[in-house]
């Protein structure tokens, strides 16, 4: 997987972030936030001793950096490529950075964010909430199916994937805080809160979000 973000600011600026399914090497003197056991996830299943930095914050650090003190409303051009198709939209700073930040996070190494890694590697940019619930739902599906073909018992309910994203916003807040102190203007506090709000949907109305995808699909819903 090789995904770039190119990111060109209405000044001319242009800042570019490249995404492969393997962490970045974490370099350089590292700030303290991003220290495991500075607001480690309640359900961090790592130990300081052997990995002293969080995987997940040493990721998203550049993104970070680069956009801390931006606004996060301020419009952009983003251009995200990959080895099949590119995709351009004119969007506020925050759409695209969720964007961004969601890809990272879920190739970053973290246990509990590497259960996302196989959406990863079908990265749908500016996905929407209709979008994520429809690709969450069908990834989970196809792996229960496999399940089932493998000769175990499969979750045709989605019973799992509402617990996999309760585990996953538990990481998310923790993100949040991390990052809360270190961010000049609100971009990245937006882009974590927008990518923390799609996780809960799946959670807290699993079967809501469900019946509208049904009747945009055309199903009559059941009574």
């Amino acid at each position: 997987m090789n995904v770039n973000y190119d990111f060109r600011f209405q000044d001319g600026r242009t800042v570019e972030f490249k995404v492969t399914d393997q962490p970045s090497p974490a370099s350089g003197s590292l700030p303290s936030w991003t220290k495991l056991e500075h607001c480690q996830c309640s359900n961090c299943p790592l130990k300081a001793a052997d990995t002293p930095y969080c995987p997940a914050a040493t990721e998203i650090l550049p993104v970070v950096e680069a956009f801390q003190a931006e606004d996060a409303y301020q419009k952009v051009e983003v251009k995200v490529t990959d080895d099949r198709r590119s995709y351009v939209k004119q969007t506020a700073l925050e759409e695209a950075l969720r964007s961004l930040l969601g890809l990272k996070m879920a190739t970053s190494g973290c246990p509990v964010l590497s259960e996302l890694k196989p959406m990863a590697v079908h990265h749908l940019p500016f996905a929407n909430t209709d979008e994520f619930i429809m690709r969450s739902v069908s990834h989970y599906l196809l792996q229960q199916y496999f399940a089932k073909r493998n000769h175990r018992a499969p979750d045709w309910d989605l019973k799992g994937l509402v617990e996999r994203n309760q585990r996953l916003q538990l990481v998310n807040q923790a993100l949040w805080q991390r990052i809360h102190s270190v961010c000049k203007g609100d971009s990245n506090l937006k882009a974590l809160l927008n990518f923390f709000s799609m996780a809960s949907s799946v959670s807290f109305s699993l079967e809501s979000q469900l019946r509208k995808l049904e009747a945009k699909m055309g199903g009559e819903g059941s009574e």
